[in-house]
């Protein structure tokens, strides 16, 4: 069995390429350049671009599944248009391409992003369908479009299950990711204060696992949440506070003085290209609490995540040992 595996540079699809090679699978991935941390790397290289149509052909070739992860995840950019060139546009040319193969079966990694939040903090299910104008910024939006060409494709025969991951945490987090980016500004003294807002944080292993399972055992065309647990933002710094013995902020920030921090951050941005400090949708996000309920993967697929705290003592420790804090 052979599977080619997009965004493995990254952190999820990283992990879904470990946990793939870990029970016996060939593993290929698609990279546009091999980043530092994968030099040493025992996965089958392919070289290309989701926008170039003839890599990614040459890419399927002998491959029997695909996990498609890859996407351009970041809350801000420059250049929108990037985010729809590479997570819808690059999405389809992959799946079309991909339905002219014999493949087996596809996972389409989708985000909570595009499921719409219920108020009072009730968590959201698979059930929740959300609207384009629920989206908040360029990247929650060009997922959602990206999961409605696949959802498509799948009533059309593509043999292609979705999961949708919450925040994941855990080691290997390269870039970091928005979540990530929370924990070591946490741990470097760099939060202060804190918004009244909510995440579902799960194990970025378990999400890995997730996608094994979906492949093994889940649907054609339904979408299964991979989440865990629903914390308020104090509550994780407080987690993190107990694991890193540093303290957790006790100024809770009203929302307009983020707002107009984000602003002015991301006007910064404009001026001279580089990410803002406090993108501003990350901030319009923060309004709403995003609470998941995963009940559906674990009827239908056996999925079953672990302990958050212990997902980000590996977070720390990963961080702290490369050098990030």
């Amino acid at each position: 069995m052979k599977a080619l595996v997009t965004g493995a540079t990254g952190f999820v699809g990283y992990w879904v390429a470990r946990k793939l090679q870990e029970r016996g699978h060939s593993v290929k991935i698609l990279v546009r350049q091999l980043p530092p941390h994968l030099e040493n790397t025992t996965f089958e290289i392919a070289y290309g671009d989701l926008r170039d149509k003839d890599s990614l052909r040459k890419a399927l070739q002998d491959c029997n599944q695909l996990y498609h992860v890859a996407a351009h995840y970041r809350l801000w950019d420059k250049n929108p248009k990037v985010f729809y060139d590479i997570n819808v546009e690059g999405t389809r040319n992959l799946m079309t391409l991909a339905s002219e193969t014999n493949l087996e079966k596809i996972i389409y990694t989708s985000s909570v992003a595009t499921i719409k939040i219920m108020p009072d903090k009730v968590p959201s299910t698979e059930a929740n369908e959300a609207g384009i104008e629920d989206m908040i910024g360029d990247y929650k939006k060009s997922k959602f479009l990206a999961e409605m060409v696949v959802r498509e494709m799948a009533q059309d025969g593509l043999p292609v299950v979705i999961v949708n991951p919450s925040a994941p945490v855990g080691s290997y987090d390269v870039k970091p990711t928005p979540t990530g980016k929370i924990i070591v500004d946490f741990l470097q003294g760099k939060m202060p204060a804190y918004l009244d807002t909510g995440l579902n944080l799960v194990d970025v292993e378990d999400v890995a696992i997730g996608h094994i399972l979906a492949a093994e055992k889940g649907e054609i065309g339904k979408r299964y949440i991979l989440g865990n647990q629903n914390l308020r933002l104090i509550d994780i710094l407080q987690i993190l506070a107990k694991i890193s013995g540093k303290k957790a902020p006790k100024i809770r920030m009203p929302y307009w003085i983020a707002y107009a921090a984000g602003k002015a951050s991301e006007i910064f941005a404009q001026c001279t290209g580089q990410e803002p400090a406090i993108p501003l949708d990350g901030v319009r996000m923060a309004k709403k609490f995003m609470f998941f309920d995963s009940s559906l993967a674990k009827k239908e697929i056996g999925y079953e995540p672990r302990s958050i705290e212990a997902a980000l003592e590996k977070a720390i420790a990963w961080f702290k040992d490369n050098h990030y804090v």
